[in-house]
């Protein structure tokens, strides 16, 4: 495993620490919606959350919720579309979040924001 998806998956791991000692329920990681991948799939009380995770350990190319481009929401958006028509779920109920993580390794500390309903 490469170097940047080891990085992604250690962010993904604390993103669902979180999520769980907030109250949400993990209902799938990596869920792969037609060409898209969703990279937590949760629920707290009715609503059903997808979450978008980024990771950085530099700040070189900015801030970890800064690497969230237009054409990536698009692609998510679409997904997200897809995925609750094929399953129809009640659009009332359903939230697109990001949660950015940067890392400092040299204090070996994750500073973690959580954007809901993004789109």
């Amino acid at each position: 495993m490469k170097y940047k998806q080891r990085i992604g998956k250690f962010g993904e791991r604390l993103a669902i620490n979180y999520l769980i000692r907030r109250g949400y329920k993990i209902l799938a990681t990596n869920l792969k919606v037609s060409y898209q991948e969703i990279d937590i799939f949760a629920q707290r009380g009715k609503t059903i959350v997808f979450i978008e995770v980024k990771t950085r350990t530099t700040l070189t190319l900015g801030q970890a919720d800064q690497s969230l481009t237009i054409k990536k929401m698009a692609n998510i958006r679409k997904a997200l579309d897809i995925f609750v028509y094929e399953k129809e779920l009640d659009e009332n109920y359903i939230r697109l979040d990001l949660i950015s993580i940067d890392i400092n390794r040299l204090k070996k500390k994750a500073k973690i924001k959580h954007y809901r309903d993004i789109i």
